[in-house]
C-alpha cells in the first residue's frame, strides 16, 4: 500500500519530498548535499537548522528551523503540522555528505513499494585518514529500542504513516531532547521500518574514537538529564506494546539445597596469561566471615593460562581449577559450568579474568545483601583503569540511574548493568546462561529481573581494566553490528516474554 497518490514514475516530476537538515553551519552555496537537494525536482522545501541559520534564506527552497528541532518535542511537532509532502527524509547531521542525486530517487520508490514508516540506507563512511569504509546497519526489530540504534545519515519517513501515529499514540510531549526518539518509537508501534541494504550516500567520519571509548558516553555527568527523559520516553513505549513490567517482585524462593562453601567466586578464562593470577589473587586475597571458594573455569587455554592455574592450585585448596567437559562452551556455558559444579556455594560472584576487587570487603558486601533474601542478583559498580591498574575516564561507573522501580524496564533501553555481579546458585541452576560469549551477564540480567528484583550497590567494589585485550576494546564495525544485532533480538525475546507475562495476569 502507498501511503500518497503518486506513481514510482511520477517521483522524477512533481516535489514529493521536504527535508530536514542539521548542519553546524552553512559556509556558501557549494555545500554538496545542500546543493543537490535545492537543485532536486523531488525537494519541494528543505529546512535547515544550524548555527548560522540566518543565511539560509538565501537559498531557493530553503527555510528555517529550530537549532533543537530534532530534539525538543515542541519543535517538532511544530514543524511536523507545516509539512504538505508525503515524504519526509530527516538528514541528522549534514556535515560532509555526498548524496548521489539516484538516491534520492531509490529511497522514494523502496518507500513507496514497502509502504514503510520508515526507510534508510547502508552508507560509506570516509575516514580521517582518507581510506573509505563500508557502514552497514542493522535490521530494525522490535527489541530495537535502545536510542543509540544507528539509521545512518538518511532516514525518510512517510508523513502520513506519522499523522497516524501521533494521532493514534498522543502528539510528542514537550521534551528537551529526546523528540526524535519519541517520534520513532510511537511510529514503530504503527508501522515497519525498511532497511535498505545499499550505499546510498559518503559520511565523513564523525567520531574516530574506538568502540570501548564510545561506550560509556552516556555516564559522562552531563548527560544524566538527558538520559532521565529517553527513560521516560522508553517506558511510555513499554506501555504503549504491553511490555512494562509494575515495581512488584516475587521473593527468590528459600534455599534448598546444601552447599560446600557460602559463596564462589567464578573466574572463566580463555589466554589470559597476563593477568588470570592477579585476578584469582584478588578473589582469594578477600576477607569474609564465611567461607567461600574460587572456580576458575579454564575453557582449554593455549598461552600458559592453564599451566599457571595448575601450579597456583597445588598448594591453594580454595582454588579450584576446572576444565570443562565440552569443547563448545563460551563465556555463558563455563559459567553454567561452574554454577553445576559440585563445589560452588551458595553465592556465585562475577570476576572477569583480566579484573579485579578493589577492596577487601567486595565479596563480603555482595553477600550480605543476596542474604537478606530480597534479591535474585546483585550489581556493585565499578572503576575504570587501564593495565598499570591508573583510573582512566570517565572513572567510576554505578549506574545510578538504576531505580528499583523502574531499572528492570529501563534496561531495555540501555546496553548494560554494571559489574560485578553476584547471583542465588540456585535460582541460576533452573534458569541457565546462554552459552555465548558476549551479553550472557544481560541476558541473565534481564530474564531475572522480569520476575525478581536486582539489587545495587553504589560503592566501587571493582577495578575493570581497559586495554588492547578487553573483548569490545576497539571492534571493527562487523562486530560491533553483531553484538548489537544480539542485544537487540535478546530484547526482542525478552519484551515477548513480558507481553505474554502481562497477558496471563490476572
Amino acid at each position: 500500500m502507498l501511503y500518497h497518490d503518486f506513481s514510482l514514475e511520477e517521483y522524477c516530476l512533481v516535489a514529493v519530498l521536504t527535508v530536514l537538515l542539521q548542519m553546524p553551519d552553512i559556509r556558501d552555496a557549494d555545500e554538496p548535499v545542500l546543493r543537490l537537494l535545492v537543485e532536486s525536482p523531488l525537494v519541494e522545501t528543505i529546512w535547515i537548522s544550524s548555527r548560522s541559520s540566518g543565511r539560509q534564506l538565501a537559498f531557493p527552497k530553503c527555510r528555517t528551523a529550530p537549532r533543537e528541532v530534532l530534539n525538543s518535542g515542541d519543535a517538532l511537532n511544530s514543524l511536523l503540522s507545516r509539512i504538505d509532502t508525503p515524504w519526509l527524509l530527516v538528514i541528522p547531521d549534514a556535515l560532509g555528505l555526498d548524496i548521489p542525486p539516484s538516491s534520492l530517487e531509490r529511497l522514494l520508490e523502496v518507500g513507496g513499494l514497502t509502504g514503510a514508516g520508515l526507510v534508510y540506507a547502508d552508507f560509506r563512511e570516509r575516514r580521517k585518514d582518507g581510506h573509505m569504509v563500508d557502514h552497514p546497519l542493522l535490521d530494525y526489530q522490535l527489541g530495537s529500542i535502545r536510542d543509540t540504534f544507528d539509521f545512518g545519515p538518511l532516514m525518510l519517513f512517510s508523513v502520513p504513516a506519522i499523522s497516524q501515529a501521533l494521532n493514534s499514540r498522543g502528539a510528542i510531549p514537550s521534551l528537551n531532547t529526546a523528540g526524535l526518539y519519541d517520534l520513532r518509537l510511537k511510529l514503530s508501534l504503527n508501522s515497519a521500518f525498511f532497511h535498505l541494504p545499499e550505499f546510498l550516500c559518503t559520511r565523513a567520519e564523525i567520531d574516530d574514537r574506538s568502540s570501548g571509548e564510545k561506550l560509556f558516553d552516556y555516564v559522562r555527568a552531563d548527560q544524566q538529564k538527558i538520559q532521565r527523559e529517553l527513560e521516560t520516553v522508553a517506558t511510555a513505549h513499554l506501555k504503549g506494546l504491553g511490555a512494562y513490567l509494575a515495581p512488584e517482585f516475587d521473593m527468590p524462593p528459600p534455599s534448598l539445597q546444601d552447599f560446600p562453601v557460602e559463596a564462589s567466586v567464578v573466574i572463566p578464562v580463555r589466554n589470559r596469561k597476563r593477568t588470570i593470577l592477579e585476578a584469582v589473587n584478588s578473589a582469594l586475597s578477600q576477607e569474609t566471615d564465611f567461607p567461600f571458594n574460587v572456580i576458575v573455569v579454564d575453557n582449554f587455554s593455549s598461552d600458559g593460562t592453564s599451566e599457571l592455574l595448575a601450579e597456583r592450585a597445588k598448594d591453594c585448596p580454595g582454588l579450584k581449577h576446572r576444565l570443562p567437559e565440552r569443547l563448545d562452551l563460551d563465556i555463558g556455558g563455563c559459567w553454567n559450568a561452574a554454577i553445576g559444579d559440585p563445589a560452588c556455594g551458595r553465592y556465585a560472584v562475577q570476576l572477569d579474568s583480566d579484573d579485579l576487587y578493589s577492596r577487601p570487603d567486595a565479596l563480603q558486601q555482595m553477600v550480605d545483601f543476596l542474604r537478606t533474601g530480597h534479591h535474585a542478583m546483585v550489581i556493585g559498580a565499578y572503576t575504570l583503569v587501564n593495565e598499570r591498574l591508573e583510573e582512566i575516564p570517565p572513572g567510576k561507573i554505578d549506574h545510578r540511574e538504576w531505580t528499583r522501580e523502574n531499572g528492570r524496564n529501563n534496561a531495555l533501553r540501555i546496553n548494560g548493568l554494571g559489574a560485578p555481579r553476584a547471583f542465588c546458585t540456585e535460582l541460576l541452576r533452573k534458569i541457565p546462561f546462554l552459552n555465548v560469549g558476549y551479553g550472557e551477564d544481560y541476558a541473565m540480567a534481564l530474564r531475572l529481573s522480569r520476575q525478581y528484583s536486582i539489587g545495587r550497590i553504589y560503592e566501587s567494589l571493582y577495578l575493570c581494566r581497559r586495554w588492547t585485550d578487553n573483548t569490545d576494546a576497539a571492534l571493527p564495525i562487523e562486530k560491533v553490528n553483531r553484538n548489537d544485532l544480539f542485544k537487540d533480538r535478546i530484547r526482542t525475546l525478552e519484551i515477548l516474554a513480558r507481553q505474554r507475562l502481562n497477558r496471563e495476569l490476572p
